[in-house]
């Protein structure tokens, strides 16, 4: 296996473990490039007030990605962990009456 594969399959690892970190990433950019696009029609903003409210807007969807991904792993550990837990314990449980 070379390095570069052995790079690619930590990344999707960690994207499986953790899915909304690249959503997260992408839409800072995708706001950052609109933002930015769209400096020349900012009409008499300063600079300073556009650039704020880009770095607003993008920290914004950042936090919201990240807030989403905590509330989706707490979920998983914490939900439905415990159900295939409980589960797999009934089904023992079961073929041991048998």
């Amino acid at each position: 296996m070379s390095a570069y594969d052995e790079e690619e399959s930590k990344f999707m690892r960690k994207v499986k473990e953790n899915p909304f970190v690249p959503i997260g990433m992408a839409g800072f950019f995708s706001i950052v490039g609109y933002r930015l696009y769209k400096l020349k029609s900012r009409g008499d903003m300063k600079m300073s007030v556009h650039l704020i409210h880009m770095r607003v807007m993008a920290q914004g969807f950042v936090v919201g990605a990240m807030t989403i991904g905590v509330i989706y792993s707490m979920y998983k550990d914490y939900i439905v962990k415990p159900r295939e837990e409980l589960k797999a314990l009934q089904q023992q449980t079961a073929f041991q009456h048998k």
